[in-house]
C-alpha cells in the first residue's frame, strides 16, 4: 500500500504495541541506510545532509528561536554540523543527546526566570510591540537579548489573559501553569523520545514527507488510515498536568456507558482489577497507552468530575474496551434541494471527503475499510434520489492512500489512465482505474483549497484532465506530488530479535507522480478553474512553504478520452460566478478578512499597550456585530433544503432532513481571531453558525453547469432535428 499523507497524531485511546525496546543505535543506522538506498533522490548521507540535519534539528527543538542563543548555535555548529552524518552511520547518537541536553537546560532555566517575570507588575501603558513569529528571525545574540525577548513575550501573555473574558484564574497563575507544563513536557522526554525526534529531523532533510515514526506514531497513522480503533472511545488533551476528556466518540464504549463526560479529568488508571496508578503530571501519550488495551478487556479510570464543586472528589468508572469506529472522519453526503429564482427546485448531491482512507492491514479483503467503497455506496443513494449535479468537497483533505485515489477516480471517468509515476531511475509507470465504465457521468464540481493535498490532488487533476469536473476554490491546491512507502525498520535490522514494530517505521518517498497531461502536481498543485476568495489561499500554505521540497518537472502526456463539454461552457461558468462573488456580501467579508490577515502576517507584531489592544478588540467585535446585523437584515440569501446521507443511514428508506446551515467552525471562512470570544453568538463563546460562502457558490456553479449543459444538449437536438440530413 503506497501512502501519500503526512502523519496525523490521534489523541484517542487505542491498542498499544508495547514498548520500543530496539537498540537505538541500530535503529539509527538502519534508518540512514534506507534513506541513502531507498529515497527518491538517492542522496548519500554526507556533509551536505549533515548540515541540513543540524539546522532542522535545532528548528524542531526551538522553532521560534527563543531558547538557544547565537553563541549556543555557533558552538554547536562548530562541534557537530559537519559530522552528524559520520556519527549516525557509526551508530553514535550522543550528538543528538548533547544538543538536546543543552536545549533542556536552556528551557529549565528559562522557565524559572519566566515565573519571576510573570510575578512582576505590568501597567501595559508602554508603546512596545512583540514579534509573533520568529522562525525567520536571527537567534538572540546573547542571554541579555534573549531576556528582553522573553520579557516582552511574558508581558504579552499576561496582557492576553487580562483581556480574556473567560479567564478561570489570575493571569500570572495561568502563565505559571503553562511554564510548568512546558517543563513537564521536557522532563518526560526519555532517550527514546529524543532519538525519535532526531531521526524525524534526519528524515525530513530528504524531503518534507519522508518521516520516521516511533511505534506509537505508526499506530496513530494506521488508525487514521483505517478510521477505527480499539479502546474506550475518548479523545484526550493535556491541561494543568491532567489528561482531560476533550471528546467522547459517538457510539464508542465510553459513550454507550454514559458516565464519562467532556471536561472530566483522569487522575489514575487501573487495568482490570489491578492497582490504580497515578497519572497526574504524566505525559499524555503515556496516559493514553495505559488506557489502551485489547477489545474485551476492562480499564478502570479514577476521574475528577467536570461539575464537581470539590476538586478532591473522585469517581471510579470501569469501561470494557471495544472497537470504535471514527465515523465522523469518513465520507458523508447530503442531498440538497436548491430553490431557483423561477420557482423550480434543482436536486444536487454533495459528498464530503475528509481523507483517502484504507485499512493497511486488510488491503484487498472484502471487509476492508475503503474510501471508494464508501463513496460508491453514498453515490448510489444520491443517484437513486435523482440528483442532477454532484459536488465533491476536498477542502482540508490531506490525502491518504494512492490506491484509493485511483479507484475513486474510476467511479467518474471512462476506463483509462489516472496517474503516472516516475522512479529514481527515471522509469515512468502508469496506473489505471479498474472500472469498465463510470458510476456517475453527470455534471460535477470539485471544491479544493490549499489544504487539499496528495491523493486529493491526484483525484482532482485526473477529473480536470479528463474534462469531467470543474475545479473550484483556492487558486491552487497544496502541491504534494510524491509517493511514500512504509518500511518496518525492524525487518532490515541485523540480528534484531524483537518484533518489527518495536523499531518503528520509515515512511519513505520513493516516487513522484504526474498528471495524465504530463505535469507534476509537485509544488504547482492543481489550479482551480474558478477561483473563489478564501482565508486559506496564502502562499504560506503549501509544499513550497515546507523545508527541502523536491522540484517540479514533467513527463510525456498520455492520450485520454477527454470530454469537451465542460471546456465549451467554462468561460460562461467563470463569468456567472465572478458576477455573483462581486455582489455577495459574504465574499466581501472574506476579502476584507484576507486583507487584514495579510497585513498581520506582514507586520508580525502585536502591541503591549492595553488601551491599543482594547481598541483593536472593540473594532473586531464591532465588525462581527455589524456583520451579524447585516445578515439578519437581508435574511436568507440561499434557499435550500438539505438531507443528510451517512454510511449509517444510506440504506434507510426515509431521508433525514437537517438544517442547511449547520454548526461549523467560523474560522474556516471568517477571520474572527482578533475578536473577544465573549461577543460571539452562542453559549460560552461558541462560534456562531455562519454561511459557508464557498459551499453556497459551489452549489450555484453546479446549478449553472446543469443549466448550460442542458441548454447545449437542447440546442444540439434542435440542430439534429431540423438541419441534419436524414439517415
Amino acid at each position: 500500500m503506497k501512502l501519500l499523507k503526512p502523519v496525523l497524531v490521534v489523541l484517542a485511546v487505542f491498542v498499544a504495541r508495547g514498548s520500543w525496546a530496539a537498540d537505538l543505535d541500530k535503529v539509527a543506522v538502519s534508518v540512514a541506510s534506507l534513506l541513502q538506498q531507498g529515497h527518491y533522490s538517492r542522496h548519500k548521507l554526507d556533509d551536505e545532509i549533515s548540515k541540513k540535519l543540524f539546522d532542522q534539528y535545532l528548528q524542531d527543538l526551538d522553532a521560534n528561536k527563543l531558547f538557544f542563543t547565537q553563541a549556543d548555535v555557533d558552538m554547536l555548529r562548530a562541534k557537530y554540523a559537519a559530522s552528524l552524518d559520520d556519527a549516525i552511520l557509526a551508530g553514535d547518537l550522543d550528538p543528538a543527546r548533547d544538543i538536546f541536553a543543552l536545549y533542556k537546560k536552556r528551557v529549565t532555566d528559562r522557565v524559572a526566570s519566566n515565573k519571576l517575570l510573570a510575578a512582576q507588575k505590568y501597567d501595559f501603558t508602554g508603546k512596545e510591540t512583540v514579534q509573533l513569529d520568529r522562525k525567520d528571525a536571527p537567534w538572540p545574540k546573547d542571554m541579555a537579548e534573549a531576556d528582553d525577548l522573553w520579557r516582552k513575550r511574558i508581558e504579552a501573555e499576561l496582557l492576553q489573559e487580562t483581556l480574556n473574558v473567560h479567564a478561570v484564574d489570575k493571569p500570572s497563575k495561568i502563565v505559571n501553569r503553562r511554564e510548568d507544563q512546558l517543563l513537564r513536557n521536557i522532563d518526560e522526554m526519555d532517550d527514546e523520545s529524543i532519538v525519535s525526534g532526531f531521526l524525524g529531523a534526519l528524515s525530513r532533510t530528504y524531503d518534507p514527507h519522508t518521516e520516521y515514526m516511533s511505534p506509537s506514531e505508526l499506530e496513530s497513522f494506521e488508525i487514521e488510515m483505517k478510521k477505527s480503533l480499539e479502546g474506550v472511545g475518548a479523545v484526550l488533551q493535556s491541561e494543568d498536568g491532567y489528561a482531560k476528556i476533550k471528546e467522547v466518540v459517538p457510539g464508542g464504549p465510553a459513550d454507550l456507558d454514559g458516565r464519562l463526560k467532556v471536561n472530566d479529568r483522569i487522575s489514575a488508571v487501573a487495568q482490570g482489577n489491578g492497582e490504580f496508578e497515578d497519572v497526574v503530571d504524566m505525559k499524555l501519550d503515556k496516559v493514553v497507552q495505559k488506557i489502551r488495551g485489547k477489545r474485551g478487556t476492562t480499564v478502570r479510570l479514577q476521574v475528577i468530575p467536570a461539575n464537581a464543586a470539590d476538586s478532591s472528589k473522585r469517581k471510579i468508572i470501569a469501561i470494557r474496551r471495544d472497537e470504535v469506529k471514527l465515523k465522523d472522519q469518513k465520507a458523508s453526503a447530503e442531498i440538497i434541494d436548491l430553490k431557483r429564482p423561477n420557482g423550480t427546485t434543482l436536486r444536487l448531491g454533495w459528498i464530503e471527503l475528509p481523507s483517502f482512507y484504507a485499512d493497511l492491514n486488510k488491503s484487498g479483503e472484502k471487509d476492508a475499510v475503503s474510501t471508494t467503497k464508501d463513496v460508491a455506496q453514498l453515490l448510489e443513494r444520491l443517484k437513486k434520489e435523482g440528483i442532477q449535479g454532484l459536488v465533491i468537497d476536498l477542502r482540508r483533505d490531506g490525502g491518504g492512500s494512492l490506491e484509493e485515489a485511483i479507484n475513486l477516480t474510476g467511479l467518474f471517468i471512462p476506463k483509462g489512465p489516472v496517474v503516472q509515476a516516475k522512479d529514481p531511475n527515471g522509469k515512468v509507470s502508469v496506473s489505471y482505474d479498474k472500472n469498465d465504465k463510470a458510476s456517475y457521468d453527470g455534471p460535477m464540481v470539485v471544491v479544493s483549497n490549499r489544504l487539499s493535498a496528495s491523493a486529493s490532488e491526484i483525484f482532482a487533476a485526473a477529473l480536470q484532465d479528463y474534462g469531467r469536473a470543474v475545479i473550484v476554490g483556492d487558486e491552487r491546491s497544496f502541491g504534494k506530488g510524491t509517493v511514500q512507502q512504509m518500511y518496518d525498520i525492524g525487518r532490515i535490522m541485523p540480528f534484531f530479535s524483537l518484533g518489527s514494530a518495536d523499531a518503528g517505521a520509515l515512511k519513505l518517498t520513493i516516487l513522484k507522480f504526474y498528471r495524465v497531461s504530463g505535469g507534476a502536481t509537485q509544488l504547482e498543485g492543481v489550479k482551480s478553474d474558478i477561483v473563489l476568495p478564501s482565508l486559506t489561499d496564502y502562499p504560506e500554505i503549501g509544499e513550497g512553504a515546507l523545508p527541502h521540497p523536491l522540484p517540479y518537472d514533467e513527463v510525456a502526456p498520455l492520450h485520454v478520452e477527454r470530454s469537451d463539454e465542460l471546456a465549451s461552457i467554462k468561460s460562461q461558468l467563470q463569468a456567472l460566478s465572478q458576477a455573483r462573488v462581486a455582489a455577495d456580501p459574504e465574499f466581501r467579508y472574506i476579502s476584507d478578512d484576507m486583507a487584514r490577515m495579510r497585513k498581520r502576517i506582514a507586520e508580525n507584531t502585536v502591541t503591549l499597550n492595553l488601551q491599543d489592544r482594547k481598541k483593536e478588540l472593540d473594532a473586531a467585535n464591532a465588525r462581527l456585530d455589524s456583520r451579524k446585523k447585516e445578515r439578519a437584515s437581508r435574511g436568507r440569501a440561499f434557499h435550500a433544503v438539505a438531507y443528510e446521507v451517512t454510511l449509517d443511514n444510506v440504506d434507510k428508506p426515509e431521508l433525514q432532513k437537517v438544517a442547511f446551515d449547520r454548526k461549523k467552525k467560523a474560522s474556516l471562512y471568517e477571520d474572527d481571531t482578533d475578536a473577544d470570544d465573549g461577543k460571539k453568538d452562542g453559549k460560552d463563546g461558541e462560534d456562531a453558525v455562519l454561511p459557508d460562502a464557498i459551499r453556497n457558490e459551489a452549489l450555484r456553479i453546479s446549478a449553472d453547469m446543469v443549466d448550460l449543459l442542458k441548454g447545449n444538449k437542447t440546442a444540439s437536438a434542435r440542430v439534429t432535428g431540423v438541419d441534419a440530413p436524414a439517415q
